[in-house]
């Protein structure tokens, strides 16, 4: 697929960032990997992969600059991460590709065969990755895992939203985040069915899918990438010392 848009989010969480400072650079986007910093590899693998319009949310100045010097827009983040997805899909326009600046070892061929592997009609759609691809590409890396009825499965930081309807799936994902610190809130919005099948590990991949879309109101669709680095992201220090050994930095 060509002449989709993208939009790459590079915000902050606020107080200090740990990989940030372990790499000794204002914004973990601007840590720099190959001689490229990780916003430019995220980017340059997106226009690799035919997104004709690249967006990059964040309030950072020196982000803002990199991404005007990459010949992106710099959009303004908003409180939270759905939020800000929602106000880019706003401003972009669908369909579009959603991952994130930290996304360091991001490959064209892995964007490509996502969007390949989307099937047609779906509204929204995410990329995982199997355990088992994931450890035999990275031994080391320690991800969170889904553990359901079919595997254990680790999100990949790439999403699909193929049509304004799956702007919805970002509205479920604000109430979701807003009540994360209170479980019995999120089992009121997700449902207590569908949190003690998780529990209980009687929730397959495809279950999962078709019970948030119908949550959401939207079609929706997980897909399994064969690419275990797919879901290496930098989140810690731990993470920046693994993609620079395995791109031969370290």
């Amino acid at each position: 697929m060509t002449g989709f848009s993208a939009l790459v989010l590079a915000g902050s969480r606020g107080g200090a960032d740990p990989v940030a400072d372990y790499a000794g650079v204002p914004h973990k986007a601007l840590i720099r990997l190959e001689g490229r910093t990780l916003l430019a590899r995220v980017v340059e693998a997106l226009r690799e992969a035919g997104a004709s319009r690249i967006a990059v949310i964040g309030g950072h100045p020196d982000v803002r600059a990199e991404a005007a010097r990459l010949g992106v827009e710099p959009l303004d983040e908003a409180a939270g991460p759905s939020l800000s997805v929602l106000a880019g899909a706003r401003s972009v326009g669908t369909p579009l590709l959603v991952t994130t600046a930290d996304h360091a070892l991001l490959d064209a061929a892995w964007v490509r065969r996502f969007l390949d592997d989307t099937p047609a009609g779906l509204d929204v759609a995410a990329l995982v990755a199997s355990r088992a691809a994931v450890e035999a590409a990275a031994p080391t890396t320690q991800r969170t895992w889904l553990r359901l009825s079919d595997g254990d499965w680790s999100g990949c930081n790439l999403f699909y939203l193929a049509n304004d309807r799956a702007l919805a799936v970002i509205d479920l994902w604000r109430r979701v985040e807003a009540e994360r610190k209170r479980p019995w809130k999120m089992a009121q919005i997700l449902g207590p069915g569908m949190l003690l099948r998780y529990a209980t590990r009687r929730l397959s991949l495809r279950d999962a899918a078709i019970r948030l879309g119908r949550l959401a109101g939207v079609n929706a669709a997980i897909v399994e990438t064969p690419y275990g680095l797919a879901s290496v992201d930098v989140d810690k220090p731990a993470d920046l010392d693994l993609v620079r050994r395995i791109v031969g930095e370290a």
